[in-house]
């Protein structure tokens, strides 16, 4: 009788968060069960550790990597940004462990998904810049949701996203358009050389890039993880980032 074969194994980089007066390291739940249930994949919990995370070590045992949302935005002097507005959230230690996490992972052709932040992270980290206020730039619509509504209305249908004709995401929707949820303040304004635009906001807002030229390297705007099994989409996405994990766990067994 055959042995089953092992689950690939995925990183998500953590969160440094305070409670009672203590760091954590975190990760939304959603996420986890994304990869696990979605992706068919061992979810590893990335402690943000900045230039302590020996990054190479890490690599070396990943199959994947994905980035998630967060309260917190990129520090701006990452992307050569402005000053950030007053009151803006930041995790310096989370920049200091996902960019230099990004640019090798890719670099090694590591299967990566960003979501939200995540998608941030990944423009930043490929040389590409970020509006931090994305509703105060012309013609832009507010993409922020209502802290003041429950669960189900901040992550319910928020936005039509039409996709690019001919790109890998309109390829896997096999439709023109969808229509997505909304939760972020900030948003790509340049795409990072190398990022191509999968999807766009009837304002034009940018809602979801790939790296067409470094395997399965996807960044969306939106939050496809949120009770992912309910919409056929994201079921999709989470299996096509599973089966390139996969695959890339079964090239580094045969290079080991």
């Amino acid at each position: 009788m055959s042995a089953a074969p092992s689950l690939p194994l995925v990183g998500l980089p953590c969160c440094r968060s305070e409670f009672k007066r203590m760091p954590f390291h975190i990760v939304g739940d959603k996420y986890v069960a994304a990869v696990l249930a979605g992706a068919e994949a061992l979810p590893l919990l990335i402690p943000a550790l900045g230039e302590a995370l020996p990054v190479e070590a890490l690599l070396d045992r990943l199959d994947g990597l994905l980035l998630t949302g967060s309260p917190s935005n990129i520090e701006p002097h990452h992307y050569d940004g402005p000053a950030p507005p007053d009151g803006n959230p930041t995790d310096p230690g989370r920049d200091a462990t996902t960019l230099p996490l990004i640019r090798r992972a890719v670099a090694r052709g590591l299967p990566v998904l960003g979501i939200c932040r995540g998608l941030q992270e990944l423009n930043v980290a490929l040389g590409g810049t970020l509006l931090q206020e994305v509703h105060k730039a012309a013609g832009r619509r507010d993409h922020r949701a209502d802290p003041t509504e429950t669960l189900e209305r901040q992550y319910g249908p928020a936005h039509e996203v039409t996709l690019v004709p001919g790109g890998w995401l309109h390829g896997l929707a096999g439709c023109d358009t969808i229509t997505v949820n909304s939760l972020h303040g900030q948003g790509i304004e340049r795409p990072a050389p190398g990022l191509s635009v999968e999807a766009t906001a009837p304002d034009g807002q940018i809602e979801a890039v790939r790296a067409s030229a470094a395997g399965f390297v996807v960044g969306l705007q939106w939050h496809p993880e949120y009770r992912f099994a309910e919409n056929a989409l994201s079921r999709k996405l989470f299996a096509a980032f599973g089966a390139a994990c996969r695959r890339y766990a079964g090239e580094r067994g045969r290079a080991a």
